[in-house]
């Protein structure tokens, strides 16, 4: 990493912001979070955690609190809004894909995980950012309360209504450098009430005794709706109502585009919908028997925007999280993109070399070059499972097609999924226990690589150091003093340290890889003891014994072009 490190500054306590903040947590830079809210304010029902997501969870050191917060969830079963159950969405298989289960756990929970690993005075509350301004001496942030705030870079992680966005696209407008399609607001097509309740009564609710998260969705006949239900841990139930909207309905509910949670909106859909049938207990429950149980502050409405922007970077500025990406909640996979922004990003910064505009350009790119096709791929899943929920003739194909697919292509369908499992690369390496290997994480293997060069050139470093301290007392006072100087350098002192026998094995993987496309080689059990099993790479950059600036160089060579 370059030598000083660089200042970061986060706007945006949610999710995202919260995940980068954990990781740059053990990288050596200083950071700070300017979040809008005065308090912690973690409106929502319910996330999905994939089964993807656990090696992830388990290098930040919180995968057994996830799990006690949560409850795992292995399908959807599906209902008539008489109660009649069609058939179930069935994921189970993920987590022998993955090698752990998939949890439903409420977003207030996971919010304050997060929050734990963050220290306290990191995060200035109560910081609506206005405005800001870059240049090659750095970024200047300035705040509704007056205060202004300068680092080397910014991250955008404040949410669906990101200012940081904002101000940039206005400044990449006038330099005729933004997409028409950037230009749009983001659409929707739904609004959605949602919220999680009381701990309630088990004897009312059965199905909050049991193990499993019961995840029931409703699909309406006759009206512009679909309601669901997950009971997570505490006796507490988690819900959500979809309103479809059409035309006149959507003109209707444009005036509900707004930043803030909870902020009153709901009373009036609420009473819409609040004798909707819901499955289980005695038969007869309805959403009003949740919406009596719910704190009424804890009750939102809120556009469900769905768009994917193309320019996520500009100078000393970059974005992540529902700032560059939202998707209908159907997907599930909001959260999981969000964390997977966040150590991208953090792989990146942590072999940053100059902390130049063109530096941080490099980086950024890589970033954006691994995260925008996952996130184009998360909008379009997410638009598929929204369609199976409607009253349309192409929902009911596409609830057809689910209930009578074959087990085999189901399957195959949700493999990509399975194999999406990433990892911070400046963190123990967690051991895959998988029967689908992973993918390819760009993040990972290219900054390895970086990192086991620069380890390389230390140890060479100090080998030279060595053999000259031997030549002479006076060659070795010389000497020493020269390795001092050098320790002060991004290469010799900033990287994390990493073991040779990890950089032997991952230069193996690699030529074994020439001869297998997907997956890597089963490691030896006196090799796989002295480090974590590395993720197979069937397609990342071959190794040389070059010096770091070389090897840099050979990552970068063909993204030295700015991305807008």
């Amino acid at each position: 990493m370059v030598d000083p490190p660089p200042s970061i500054i986060i706007v945006g306590a949610g999710l995202g912001g919260l995940a980068l903040a954990a990781l740059l947590e053990h990288i050596n830079v200083s950071y700070v979070i300017l979040e809008r809210l005065t308090e912690v304010k973690a409106n929502g029902a319910a996330l999905f955690i994939p089964p993807a997501a656990a090696n992830l969870l388990r290098q930040l050191g919180i995968y057994d609190q996830v799990k006690q917060k949560a409850k795992p969830c292995n399908s959807i079963d599906l209902f008539t809004e008489k109660r009649k159950h069609l058939f179930v969405l069935d994921f189970a298989h993920l987590a022998t894909m993955s090698g752990a289960e998939g949890f439903i756990i409420p977003r207030s929970s996971l919010y304050e995980i997060l929050l734990e690993l963050i220290p306290t005075e990191k995060i200035l509350r109560g910081k609506r950012v206005l405005s800001f301004v870059q240049g090659e001496g750095g970024v200047q942030v300035k705040c509704a309360d007056g205060s202004v705030h300068e680092s080397d870079i910014l991250v955008g992680a404040d949410g669906t209504y990101s200012a940081v966005r904002q101000n940039l696209y206005e400044r990449l407008k006038k330099e005729g450098k933004l997409s028409v399609a950037d230009q749009k607001p983001a659409t929707f097509n739904c609004v959605c009430l949602t919220a999680q309740t009381y701990p309630l009564d088990p004897e009312a609710f059965p199905e909050l005794s049991e193990p499993g998260c019961h995840y029931n969705n409703v699909v309406a006949q006759n009206k512009p709706y679909s309601w669901m239900t997950f009971t997570g841990k505490d006796n507490i139930v988690c819900w959500s109502v979809i309103q479809y909207l059409n035309k006149e309905t959507s003109e209707l509910n444009d005036s509900f585009r707004s930043t803030d949670w909870g902020s009153g909106l709901a009373e009036a859909m609420c009473r819409e919908v609040q004798h909707f049938p819901i499955p289980g207990g005695n038969g007869k429950l309805t959403l009003a028997d949740l919406i009596v149980n719910t704190p009424r502050d804890q009750i939102a409405k809120v556009t469900l925007e769905e768009k994917v922007f193309e320019s996520w970077y500009g100078g000393r500025t970059v974005l992540l999280g529902n700032a560059v990406h939202k998707f209908h909640p159907a997907g599930g996979e909001g959260a999981l993109c969000s964390l997977y922004d966040a150590v991208s990003l953090a792989n990146w910064i942590n072999v940053l070399e100059t902390n130049t505009i063109a530096g941080l350009d490099i980086i950024f790119k890589e970033y954006v070059d691994e995260r925008l096709p996952s996130a184009r791929e998360a909008l379009i899943h997410a638009r598929n499972m929204a369609s199976m929920y409607s009253r349309t003739f192409k929902a009911t194909m596409a609830r057809f097609i689910s209930r009578n697919m074959p087990d085999f292509l189901w399957k195959t369908k949700i493999t990509k999924s399975a194999a999406d499992r990433s990892q911070a690369a400046f963190l123990p390496l967690i051991q895959d226990s998988g029967t689908v290997p992973p993918l390819f994480q760009p993040s990972l293997h290219k900054t390895l690589a970086i990192l086991e060069a620069q380890a390389a050139a230390k140890k060479a470093m100090e080998d030279t150091a060595g053999t000259t301290s031997m030549t002479s007392t006076a060659s070795t006072t010389s000497a020493s003093s020269g390795f001092s100087g050098v320790s002060g350098s991004t290469t010799a002192t900033t990287a994390p340290p990493v073991s040779v026998p990890q950089t032997r094995v991952y230069a193996e993987r690699q030529q074994h890889n020439q001869h297998q496309q997907y997956q890597g080689p089963t490691l030896s059990s006196s090799t796989t003891s002295s480090i974590h099993s590395l993720p197979p790479a069937p397609f990342a950059p071959t190794l040389s014994s070059s010096s770091t600036s070389s090897l840099s160089a050979h990552v970068h060579t063909t993204h030295h072009h700015q991305h807008h």
